[in-house]
């Protein structure tokens, strides 16, 4: 039978936890901002569809690829959140006027 002994990860041939975890903290940030990238679309084509402003809704495309473009390379959340709430602000603009 097999050796039930304490296994030791710090001296383990192939360890790589770091790199685990550095795929680990990629995946993140591509889920968070891929999932607020496709939401500012989706407020992009609510603001086109619903309003007829399709200027608004290119210029949300452009700085929302920009700014999933950033957020990807550089690693920060923030952009993303505040490129979301500019859509949202532009969406309440269209939608009143």
């Amino acid at each position: 039978m097999a050796d039930h002994g304490q296994v030791e990860y710090a001296t383990a041939q192939g360890n790589d936890l770091a790199e685990h975890e550095a795929t680990y903290r990629n995946f993140v940030q591509l889920t968070y901002v891929g999932s607020i990238h496709v939401a500012n679309f989706v407020i992009g084509l609510a603001i086109g569809a619903t309003t007829g402003h399709w200027m608004i809704s290119l210029a949300i495309f452009i700085f929302a690829t920009i700014v999933a473009a950033h957020g990807l390379a550089t690693g920060a959340k923030t952009p993303s959140i505040v490129m979301l709430v500019l859509s949202l602000l532009a969406l309440a603009f269209a939608a009143s006027g």
